[in-house]
């Protein structure tokens, strides 16, 4: 085995079509709002026009807009591991500067440490306090999407995690997220370094695209969308100013999942029926009146 995982004849089949190769990363540039004080990323990555530090949030964006396009309607979310509040933030932002439709209605966080004054000035409203580490939230819905970005990696038992928050899921409904990834020679070793010498809050689980895609079986949830996020990525590192670069990085990613970096994925809940789609109102990234 190659140690970046190589793709499987079906992956290289795709590599025409890679779906976020025809993602909106215009509004990246454009929005002031990403270079402001309050965003809640490195100021060294502030300084270029397409900081590969915020992809984590451009991954779930556009998945939760491909969601929501799918469904018709905007999506009830409930996003677990919320830190500052950087993927709201980035959600409103993002929605304002390219000035598309809001693709959520609901949006529930849920954290083990909620800093509620910083969370509540990056528009979440609804907050509750709880470590799935242990058990999982108990709330008053069932999502159409659930978000585990950047959060499963902290976990000693990531799968057991899963396990126990898929019934906050509605029946067709998306778990969607993203974590450091590591070629899968190369798990094991990295898990048990980490392990040991590891602090609180720290990274202690490491994932291969197998784990993932293992980790979705389990978990009776189908892989979707499975993606590496760069070839490289250095803070404020002046390639960072072209479009090309971000366009070449996630085309690579798409075909080298398991190469060092980061791997962000979607699962499917499965349901009864399939869903229905809208027709002819998705032109450009942007939902459009029909």
């Amino acid at each position: 085995m190659a140690f970046y995982d190589e793709p499987s004849l079906k992956e290289w089949e795709n590599t025409m079509r890679i779906e976020q190769l025809s993602w909106d990363i215009d509004f990246i540039r454009n929005a002031t709002s990403f270079r402001k004080p309050d965003f809640g990323i490195p100021e060294k990555a502030k300084e270029v026009a397409y900081p590969f530090r915020i992809k984590r949030y451009w991954f779930m964006y556009h998945l939760l807009k491909r969601e929501a396009h799918l469904r018709g309607a905007p999506l009830d979310v409930c996003e677990i591991g919320v830190d500052r509040g950087q993927m709201l933030y980035f959600m409103q932002a993002a929605q304002q500067a390219s000035r598309g439709p809001v693709a959520w209605e609901k949006w529930t966080a849920v954290d083990c440490r909620l800093r509620k004054d910083i969370l509540a000035g990056n528009g979440y409203a609804d907050m509750v306090e709880s470590n799935i580490e242990f058990a999982a939230p108990k709330l008053q819905w069932r999502y159409d999407a659930l978000i585990l970005l950047h959060v499963l990696e902290h976990l000693n038992e990531p799968e057991a995690a899963l396990h126990r928050l898929t019934p906050l899921v509605k029946p067709g409904g998306i778990v969607i997220g993203g974590f450091p990834v590591t070629p899968e020679p190369f798990r094991k070793w990295r898990q048990d370094k980490l392990r040991q010498m590891t602090k609180p809050f720290g990274h202690v689980s490491v994932f291969s695209p197998k784990r993932v895609r293992e980790m979705a079986e389990t978990c009776d949830l189908k892989v979707e969308f499975l993606s590496g996020a760069f070839f490289m990525r250095k803070k404020g590192f002046f390639l960072e100013n072209a479009a090309s670069w971000w366009r070449f990085n996630s085309g690579f990613g798409s075909l080298f999942p398991g190469w060092p970096g980061e791997i962000y994925w979607l699962f499917r809940k499965p349901a009864p029926a399939a869903l229905q789609t809208r027709e002819g109102n998705w032109q450009n990234g942007h939902f459009t009146d029909t």
